[in-house]
């Protein structure tokens, strides 16, 4: 990762060259076996199918991408998790299992929810610097991860990260249709920085984000996020963003 050097200029004298996305150890796998199938295809079968699964395997490749994030650091500063659409951004009350006295209290959190799709970057990372003191597995169902109700049916992963200050920021991981495997890179009492990696979801879900009551989100509906770079809101500023689509 290029360093920016800011010694004796208000402004980076670094450039920062583009990148070809490694393809994170969790993928290879997945890629490898994707590439010798197709391979066996190709000259076993049929080269128009096995020119076609390469297409598939390429497909597999680029879903496990992991790319560089830059993430902008401040105390109060609450980052996307996740790649995707921002389809929902709604006034609820925490999950059970991120309730409690060393939890999130009771009240009207706004939760930001981010759609990904098969095609976005699926490596989760953590909105803010500080512990995990929480990670609760729910099973559930494998519901369209863009409803609504996803949020309590489906198969779940919650967390629970505890800032210096004592700021609790809780977020949600939910399997959808195609996804089949929720996995954590961390444990509970890891500590993280924000924009750290912290799990992956395969193929297609989404994350909810719990903003702390007086917070207002820094993203729209329709806005996409970048995971480790978007701001999603800053605590305690609570002004309404307005914008449009076109």
């Amino acid at each position: 990762m290029a360093e920016l050097d800011t010694h004796d200029s208000p402004l980076p004298t670094t450039t920062v060259k583009w990148r070809f996305p490694s393809i994170h150890p969790e993928g290879r796998k997945y890629t490898v076996v994707a590439v010798a199938i197709a391979l066996f295809f190709y000259f076993v079968v049929s080269h128009f199918v096995g020119w076609l699964l390469v297409l598939v395997a390429i497909w597999v490749a680029t879903f496990f991408r992991d790319p560089i994030r830059t993430t902008p650091r401040g105390d109060r500063l609450i980052v996307a998790p996740a790649d995707g659409l921002i389809t929902m951004i709604v006034k609820v009350p925490p999950p059970p299992e991120l309730r409690g006295p060393d939890g999130l209290a009771d009240g009207g959190y706004t939760r930001v929810s981010i759609f990904m799709s098969v095609f976005d970057v699926h490596i989760n990372r953590t909105p803010i610097t500080g512990r995990v003191k929480r990670i609760v597995y729910v099973p559930g169902k494998f519901l369209n991860a863009d409803l609504d109700k996803a949020s309590e049916d489906n198969e779940r992963q919650h967390f629970l990260v505890e800032g210096a200050d004592g700021l609790r920021i809780g977020f949600t991981q939910i399997a959808g249709l195609v996804a089949r495997r929720i996995l954590s890179f961390v444990k509970e009492g890891d500590p993280v920085e924000a924009g750290q990696r912290v799990g992956l979801i395969r193929f297609g879900s989404r994350v909810d984000v719990y903003l702390p009551v007086g917070t207002a989100p820094r993203v729209l509906l329709g806005q996409r996020s970048i995971a480790g770079e978007t701001v999603l809101g800053e605590v305690g500023a609570e002004g309404t963003l307005t914008g449009s689509s076109q």
